[in-house]
C-alpha cells in the first residue's frame, strides 16, 4: 500500500487522542493548538516505519503540511532513510526549514542515528547552523552536538562550538544549557572550567547550572561547587 498525503492525514486523525492533545498543547506554546492532533510518539514512530516501508521517501516531497504530527512523521522518515550522505543531507536541509518548535527539533535529531560513524563529515554540515539567525536552526545544531558528539574525541570541539552560540532565542539558549549540562555529566572538570570562563550570556549559564544541580548523575559535593558559578543578572 502506497501512502498519499490524504491517507496519512486520515490515519493521524483516527489515531488522535484528545487528552494527549491537551497535554502536548501545554508543552508547545509556540504551536497553534489546532495544528496538534494528539498522536503519541510510539504510534508516530510505528506509522513512520510503515510509510517508509511502503512508500519510501515520497511523503518527504510534501511541503504544505497542516498538522504538527505530519512534520514529525517527515522527520522520523528521514531518520530511516538508507542512502549516501549527500542525499540524506539534502533531506535534512529541507526539513530544518519546517522546524518550528522544540519537540519536532529534538525528536528529529534523536532519530538521525546515521550520524554515528560519520561524525567528522556531518560536523562540517551542522556548523553553519550554529550561527543562524533562526532560533530552531541553532537548536538543531546544538542538539545534534548533544546527541552525538559528547565523547573523548569531540568534547573540546563541542565546548568550543557551544561558546560560539549567540542567538538570543529562548529555545536556542535552553538547548545550549542542556548540552553544557550533559557535557558536565561526562566531563565534569573540563566543563566546570568552561562554565567558569565562558562569555556566554547569564541566562544560559544559570540554566546550565540549574540542570547540572538537578541531575541525579552528579553528587552533592560537585553540585555545591557548580552552584558557585551561578551569576547575578
Amino acid at each position: 500500500m502506497s501512502y498519499c498525503k490524504e491517507d496519512i492525514q486520515k490515519r493521524l486523525l483516527k489515531e488522535s487522542d484528545e487528552k494527549y492533545k491537551k497535554f502536548s498543547s501545554a508543552l508547545l506554546p509556540t504551536t497553534e493548538q489546532e495544528k496538534i492532533l494528539g498522536v503519541r510518539l510510539p504510534v508516530l514512530r510505528k506509522f513512520a516505519r510503515e510509510i517508509y516501508k511502503n512508500s519510501g521517501t515520497l511523503f518527504l516531497q510534501e511541503n504544505n503540511l497542516q498538522y504538527f504530527e505530519e512534520i514529525m512523521l517527515q522527520g522520523m522518515i528521514i531518520g530511516l532513510v538508507k542512502d549516501d550522505d549527500k542525499v540524506i543531507k539534502k533531506y535534512i536541509k529541507n526539513f530544518i526549514t519546517k522546524i518550528d518548535n522544540w519537540s519536532v527539533c529534538d525528536s528529529f535529531c534523536c532519530g538521525l542515528k546515521f550520524v554515528k560513524g560519520r561524525e567528522e563529515n556531518f560536523l562540517e554540515f551542522i556548523k553553519p547552523y550554529l550561527h543562524s539567525k533562526k532560533e530552531y536552526e541553532v537548536r538543531f545544531a546544538v542538539v545534534i552536538l548533544l546527541d552525538y558528539y559528547i565523547c573523548d574525541k569531540y568534547i573540546d570541539t563541542v565546548l568550543n562550538l557551544l561558546e560560539q552560540v549567540k542567538h538570543e532565542g529562548y529555545y536556542a539558549k535552553m538547548a545550549t544549557a542542556w548540552a553544557i549540562s550533559m557535557c558536565y555529566v561526562k566531563y565534569p572538570q573540563k566543563t566546570f572550567e568552561f562554565l567558569k570562563n565562558t562569555k556566554l550570556n547569564s541566562q544560559t549559564v544559570n540554566k546550565a547550572v540549574q540542570k547540572i544541580t538537578e541531575s541525579l548523575k552528579v553528587d552533592s559535593e560537585a553540585k555545591k561547587k557548580v552552584i558557585s558559578l551561578k551569576r547575578l543578572y
